[in-house]
């Protein structure tokens, strides 16, 4: 077993609960300033949430969901209009601070520092939302904590498709088995696995709660902090009640296949 170099984040839901009071507000919003009588309400959003990617979500919505909308001529460019729009929304909304990270996010990723573990990012969201994330909500220079930052529309195929994890691994020049890819989705577990990546911590929210995580080593319902312990939903923690770099290595540890 190759020893544990690299630890690969998703975002959104894993480093701050973004989907339901921001991204799904922000796609509302842009929504209304496009004079369009789209409502994605806390359920309908969470159906939604199957698809990854902004403007794969926006498509799928009007192909499932509103058939009845009339498509314009450019369907691709009045999309990524939408999406944009969207985008200015979200960024605005984490410039306000009103999105915070999870419990145990800053102190985990402080610690992955001072360990000497490099860190990457691999993500369906676009790469403003990651910067104004991280930016806003972390640390004004939180962006340069990681090696890659691999988002968006980089790859073709988005999760549950492995490209995003072989990108960020290819640009790092690190094998599989040197990583550990944390997650909070089914589509985002399944992206590591075929991925060849072993090692997944599934942090779960109120959306994935019940996904199917299989081929995750442990999961569990936040990072957690000393005076603030996780929950084990599957897999064992071997006594561990926070997520810290000596977690992260005994998980690593027993990932052979």
């Amino acid at each position: 077993m190759a020893e544990l170099e690299a630890l690969i984040f998703d975002v959104d839901g894993t480093l701050a609960d973004t989907e339901r009071d921001g991204h799904r507000v922000a796609f509302n919003r842009a929504f209304a300033a496009a004079g369009l009588d789209w409502e994605w309400s806390v359920a309908l959003y969470g159906e939604l949430l199957a698809v990854t990617g902004g403007k794969e979500r926006i498509r799928h919505y009007l192909d499932h969901y509103n058939r009845d909308y009339p498509r314009p001529d450019d369907l691709d460019g009045f999309i990524a209009a939408l999406h944009a729009a969207k985008t200015e929304h979200y960024t605005r909304m984490l410039s306000q601070g009103l999105i915070p990270m999870r419990s145990g996010v800053k102190r985990l990723l402080q610690e992955a520092r001072q360990a000497g573990l490099r860190l990457a990012i691999a993500t369906t969201t676009t790469p403003a939302n990651v910067g104004a994330l991280l930016q806003h909500s972390l640390h004004p220079e939180a962006e340069s904590w990681f090696e890659v930052i691999a988002a968006g529309d980089i790859v073709a195929a988005k999760k549950p498709a492995p490209d995003i994890y072989l990108w960020a691994m290819q640009r790092m020049q690190l094998q599989a088995d040197a990583c550990l890819a944390l997650e909070d989705s089914h589509n985002g577990v399944q992206s590591a696995h075929h991925a060849a990546i072993d090692s997944i911590l599934v942090t779960t929210n109120g959306y994935t709660a019940e996904d199917d995580f299989s081929g995750a080593t442990l999961v569990i319902d936040q990072f957690g902090e000393p005076d603030q312990p996780f929950r084990v939903k599957t897999g064992e923690a071997n006594g561990y009640s926070f997520v810290d770099i000596a977690l992260l290595r005994a998980l690593h540890g027993r990932s052979d296949p």
